[in-house]
């Protein structure tokens, strides 16, 4: 399934050089981090509201809206999903408050 990820980023590094005016993605890299940052702001907020309202449909397609506006945001800051994979694997076998624990000892 990760495969879909690699197609993702690819296209959203493309949409790097693309017409502001023709492309959704590269209008919101010519608006900023600001502007992506609000956006998945705004799908985050509607997935909560999905899962509060128990849709299953609709908690797929917010949750979906906002993961891709999450890797909009890694590519603009010149990540993309391969980082957060490798860091997930990094923490696969770690108890999640040993994990936190470590955090809290590096902050």
């Amino acid at each position: 399934m990760s495969d879909i990820l690699k197609q993702l980023d690819i296209i959203l590094e493309q949409r790097k050089s693309e017409n502001p005016q023709e492309s959704y993605v590269a209008s919101l890299y010519a608006k900023g981090t600001d502007a992506i940052l609000k956006k998945i702001g705004e799908e985050a907020t509607e997935t909560l509201l999905a899962v509060k309202e128990g849709v299953h449909s609709k908690i797929i397609y917010e949750t979906a809206d906002l993961w891709f506006h999450t890797l909009v945001m890694l590519k603009q800051q010149g990540l993309d999903s391969d980082d957060i994979l490798q860091e997930l694997q990094r923490r696969f076998g770690t108890s999640g408050l040993t994990e936190k624990a470590s955090r809290d000892q590096h902050d």
